[in-house]
């Protein structure tokens, strides 16, 4: 395949007018770098994992002491009192369950996971889109090829038809017919070409403007695809797909939550210092304040966050047996494909191409009219492109066992 590449970009330039500039090649990695660079989607993700790590760090804040300070006059209602002022000042400092503390901590923790997770599901979404994209691109690109070729043959057929029609040998309606279907070939190969350019222009959006103006990806449609075994998908699925890694990251997280809420009934101890100086005597009191749960027992909220786990919990269960079956479907259209691609590639399209040449030695015989070589023609053209997007499809099928199985998520996905 990488032989074919080479050959196909130095057929490019050869044949590019060397005042046109040469459109730069980009690699399947090196454009997957460039657009996950300049994607405003992928990037804000990103900022929403800092976002997250900095309230982690924010709930591991330890509460802050409390310092007052008080000062009055003594004022002598008896003889023997002493009047003078009056100085006080206090020391409070809250100390927090650790039970409660350490289950709010390990909650914020697991929403960091969470938005790690994200960042994956965001990654691979948008890897899988840049590869379905990329090979949309061949699809649009070969079919342009194949049209082509057809409106080539059309072209060399309507000038014999001319030349028999000018001879007499051939009525003038056969010239007419293969005027239109000129017409139809050159407008759908031109369709073809303006939709490959489309794609190109959404690959180039996805990075937001950033690729060179003159760009084309490198690499064939192609029929070559390796992926693991069903079972093998199925399980690398269980373990890395990022969706199904944020669903257990939010269980956790409620989980944790719904512990630090049940022990919050008891939300910690205030030690105090309180140091009191009049004109006669210093005071020194140590004192403590417990809340006490006799009217709130945080039943609500408990009750709240307990459904609310549950109905994560159902989730996490349903979506992992959704996966399963996801990635058997992908697996029975990527063998469907498969199977297609063998029946067109090694009977179809020889018996088609046999068929035009039939037809067109028929032709020039006299045997045939032009209807039946334009039927032939017509047939190649069908299974040619029949070929091209069972091609497609298989590597579309083998695109989303890949994303669902999560490894696209994955640092280095390509």
């Amino acid at each position: 395949m990488a032989l074919i590449c080479a050959a196909y970009w130095s057929a490019l330039a050869q044949s590019v007018d060397t005042k046109v500039p040469l459109a730069v090649p980009f690699s399947m990695e090196a454009l997957t770098r460039k657009v996950l660079e300049h994607n405003p989607r992928y990037q804000d993700t990103l900022r929403l994992k800092d976002q997250s790590r900095a309230a982690t760090l924010s709930s591991k804040a330890l509460a802050n002491p409390k310092l007052e300070w008080a000062q009055g006059q003594d004022q002598a209602r008896m003889a023997s009192a002493v009047p003078g002022s009056v100085q006080a000042w206090t020391l409070a400092q809250f100390i927090e369950n650790p039970s409660a503390r350490g289950s709010r901590i390990r909650a914020f923790e697991m929403g960091e996971q969470e938005s790690q997770y994200k960042v994956a599901m965001a990654r691979q979404d948008l890897v899988a889109d840049i590869q379905s994209r990329t090979y949309e691109y061949f699809l649009r690109r070969d079919l342009g090829r194949v049209l082509q070729d057809d409106y080539d043959l059309l072209l060399l057929v309507r000038d014999r038809i001319r030349i028999r029609v000018e001879s007499g040998e051939a009525p003038r309606y056969e010239l007419i017919k293969a005027d239109a279907e000129v017409i139809n070939a050159r407008q759908r190969y031109q369709t073809a070409s303006l939709q490959a350019e489309q794609v190109l222009l959404g690959i180039n959006r996805l990075a937001a403007g950033n690729l060179p103006t003159h760009w084309l990806p490198e690499g064939l449609l192609g029929d070559d695809v390796f992926v693991p075994s069903l079972e093998n998908l199925q399980a690398q699925a269980q373990e890395l797909n990022p969706e199904l890694m944020t669903i257990r990251s939010q269980v956790a997280r409620l989980e944790h939550a719904l512990q630090s809420t049940r022990a919050s009934k008891w939300p910690g101890v205030e030690l105090r210092y309180t140091q009191t100086t009049d004109a006669q005597l210093t005071q020194n009191v140590m004192g403590l304040q417990v809340q006490i749960p006799l009217l709130d027992q945080k039943e609500g909220p408990i009750a709240e966050q307990l459904t609310e786990l549950n109905r994560m919990r159902m989730m996490l269960d349903g979506r992992a047996a959704e996966l399963k079956q996801q990635i058997f479907q992908s697996w029975k259209a990527l063998e469907i494909a498969r199977s297609r691609i063998e029946a067109l590639s090694k009977g179809a399209i020889k018996e088609a191409e046999s068929a035009l040449r039939v037809a067109q030695s028929a032709y020039r015989f006299g045997e045939r009219g032009i209807i039946d070589v334009l039927d032939a023609q017509r047939v190649l053209q069908s299974v040619r492109i029949d070929l091209l997007e069972a091609r497609f499809q298989l590597q579309a099928a083998r695109i989303q066992l890949e994303l669902l199985s999560g490894q696209y998520a994955q640092t280095n996905p390509l």
